[in-house]
C-alpha cells in the first residue's frame, strides 16, 4: 500500500470511528400562515399531541378549523344515535381549550369510511371554503402506531391529500365553482402527522402540552371506553419531548410536510 493509500485508509478509519452528528429536524416555515385547516377521520384524532401545534398557532392569531369526516358514533359500546352527540360535546370542549372556533363533522360512516369521490369532493369542498395555508392530516401508511392502521384513519389520510390537490384544479369536481361559487385554492402544504419520517418540527411551550393534555382529557366518556388507555398526563408529554429531541428543543410536534408550491425554506 502506498503511503498515500495507507493515509487516506487511516484518515477514513478514524473518521469512520467518529459518531455521526445527529439530524436535527428543522423548524416548520410559518412565514405569513394565517389559516390551517385539519382533517381527521374522528372526534380526538387531534388530540394525541398534535393540539399542542394547535394551541400554539391560535394563540399566534392563526386560525386553524378542524374537519372531522366522520362523528365517531361507533367507536363506543352505546347506542351510536347517543355516542354521535356526546363525541361532539366532548369534542366542543377539546377545541375550545386550544383555541379552536370552527369546528366541522361531516356525516361519513365512522368505522366504514372509504376513499372515494364524494369524500374528496367533501374536503375539496373546505379547502376552498377555509382557504387555508396549511392542510394537516395525521398518518395514512398501512402500518403505523406500532401496528396496522385503523382503516377509517387510512381513508381519511389518502383523502385528504387528494382533496386537498383537488381544491386547486379547477378542472375537477367542477360544480363546486359553477353551482356553489367556490373558486380554486392552492395551500402551501400538507402536514402528515405521526409519520415516521418526518422533515420538519414546530416547537411548543410546556404550556402548549398542558393544553394538548387537557384537550385530550376533554374525551372523558371516551377515555372511560377504551380499556387500559393511558392518562393523558402519562404519554402526551413523552411524545412531545421525543419530538422536541428530534428538533433541538424541549417540545415540539413532528410533521412530515409535502410542498404544494408554497412551503418556503
Amino acid at each position: 500500500m502506498s503511503s498515500a493509500s495507507a493515509e487516506s485508509g487511516s484518515s477514513g478509519s478514524s473518521a469512520a470511528s467518529e459518531p455521526a452528528a445527529p439530524t436535527v429536524l428543522p423548524a416548520l416555515p410559518e412565514e405569513g400562515i394565517e389559516r390551517v385547516l385539519c382533517v381527521v377521520a374522528h372526534p380526538d384524532d387531534m388530540e394525541y399531541g398534535a393540539s399542542a401545534a394547535v394551541r400554539a398557532w391560535t394563540e399566534a392569531g392563526v386560525e386553524v378549523t378542524y374537519l372531522l369526516l366522520t362523528r365517531g358514533e361507533a367507536g363506543m359500546a352505546e347506542d351510536p344515535a347517543i355516542v354521535a352527540p356526546l363525541r361532539a360535546r366532548e369534542q366542543h370542549r377539546a377545541c375550545e381549550i386550544v383555541g379552536v372556533r370552527d369546528l366541522r363533522i361531516l356525516e361519513h360512516p365512522d368505522g366504514m369510511l372509504e376513499a372515494t369521490l364524494a369524500l374528496r369532493r367533501d374536503i375539496a369542498r373546505a379547502v376552498r371554503q377555509v382557504r387555508p395555508d396549511l392542510v394537516l392530516t395525521a398518518n395514512f401508511d398501512l402500518e403505523a402506531y406500532g401496528s396496522l392502521n385503523q382503516a377509517d384513519h387510512r381513508a381519511a389520510g389518502i383523502s385528504a391529500a387528494d382533496g386537498t390537490r383537488d381544491a386547486a384544479n379547477p378542472w375537477v369536481f367542477r360544480e363546486l365553482r359553477e353551482q356553489e361559487g367556490l373558486e380554486p385554492w392552492s395551500a402551501r402544504a400538507l402536514l402528515v402527522l405521526g409519520h415516521p419520517e418526518p422533515t420538519h418540527a414546530k416547537a411548543v411551550s410546556a404550556g402548549h402540552v398542558q393544553a394538548a393534555v387537557a384537550s385530550l382529557s376533554a374525551h372523558e366518556a371516551y377515555l372511560q371506553h377504551v380499556t387500559d388507555h393511558p392518562a393523558p398526563e402519562e404519554f402526551i408529554p413523552e411524545i412531545l419531548r421525543a419530538g422536541g429531541t428530534a428538533a433541538g428543543c424541549d417540545h415540539a410536534v413532528t410533521v412530515r410536510a409535502h410542498d404544494l408550491g408554497g412551503l418556503g425554506d
